[in-house]
């Protein structure tokens, strides 16, 4: 098991291009100034994925250097109608925050009816974050409520030029509508994540990546987990929160599941972790153009399991809403 050092005061990831040795490590709260210097392999977004009693939205905005992606998906858990809409513009970047915690973008992508605009705006002072989406024939309006609870950042180091910062911020609760044709329906009771992406990219890269929220014995309890991407760096994004406090796993964690079989579980082993997700929807998401290749294979499901904090208390995580996925990406 790697002893991963926490951060706790404000730090640069980067100087230019290069990662600030310094920035190595994991913190509970955003810390990291994510300026990076240099063009072509520098990769920043902001995703928000919601589950809902009614409905499952994931929404990202990305910048790539060499193309701006605004894309937004809807699942109807109950029709089980997928909605999907996705803007490219080349040679485009939104404009991220830099400064920790910064998450407010304004970004379009895509012309006539394949543009989507996207619209996710911070609000410190009141600890939420409100979302508008408009899209052809789709609109996404939804209110964050941001407890002040632990998130999770992590600097993970490939090399001195190749590097990623990811900030989890897991069971914020929500509320919101989806608009489909000119219907507008109720989102429900939700839970949504946060997953904060800044750094220098290897050109192709595999990842797993799991997370759920909920409320489990009378206490707010939220599952965090990754794998592949990270093996053989020393930092892990994995973590347990429970009632506003990350316990952190610094191991690297064994997953085991079927692509070929949609209704197949996912589980997710370490020492102080045993968790299994049962599906109710897998999304299949394939993009091929050109350079830009993802392939992801995302459940939605239940969380069934246990974990142990790090007082040694082994607690359940039975019954928290997410998702579980693999993505192959070259980009």
């Amino acid at each position: 098991m790697t002893a991963e050092r926490e951060i706790t005061r404000p730090v640069a990831l980067a100087h230019g291009r290069r990662l600030n040795p310094t920035a190595v490590g994991w913190s509970r709260r955003p810390l990291h100034r994510t300026a990076i210097g240099g063009w072509g392999r520098t990769k920043r977004w902001e995703y928000w994925g919601v589950v809902s009693d009614r409905f499952v939205v994931g929404l990202t905005v990305a910048g790539l250097d060499y193309l701006a992606n605004c894309a937004v998906y809807v699942l109807d858990r109950r029709t089980g109608e997928e909605t999907t809409r996705s803007g490219i513009s080349p040679l485009l970047s939104p404009r991220f925050g830099e400064e920790p915690g910064g998450g407010t973008v304004h970004a379009s992508a895509g012309v006539g009816s394949a543009r989507v605009g996207i619209e996710i705006d911070d609000d410190d002072d009141e600890v939420a974050t409100s979302i508008r989406v408009r899209a052809r024939g789709l609109q996404v309006d939804l209110a964050i409520t941001r407890p002040d609870h632990d998130s999770l950042g992590v600097v993970v180091p490939w090399s001195g030029s190749r590097f990623q910062y990811t900030l989890k911020d897991l069971a914020n609760p929500v509320v919101g509508a989806v608009t489909i044709d000119g219907t507008t329906h109720d989102l429900g009771a939700g839970w949504a994540v946060l997953d904060r992406g800044r750094g220098r990219w290897r050109y192709a890269t595999t990842w797993n990546w799991g997370a759920g929220s909920g409320m489990v014995d009378g206490s707010t309890r939220a599952l965090q987990v990754g794998g592949r991407w990270t093996d053989g760096t020393g930092s892990t994004e994995n973590g347990i929160l429970v009632d506003g406090r990350m316990h952190k796993l610094g191991e690297d964690l064994q997953w085991s599941y079927d692509l070929a079989d949609a209704g197949a579980t996912w589980r997710v082993r370490g020492e102080r972790l045993d968790v299994t997700l049962t599906p109710f929807h897998l999304r299949r998401d394939i993009t091929e153009l050109g350079i830009l290749a993802v392939r992801t294979h995302q459940a939605f499901g239940t969380w069934s399991g246990t974990g142990v904090l790090d007082d040694g208390t082994t607690i359940s995580l039975d019954g928290l809403v997410g998702w579980a996925e693999e993505s192959r990406n070259r980009w």
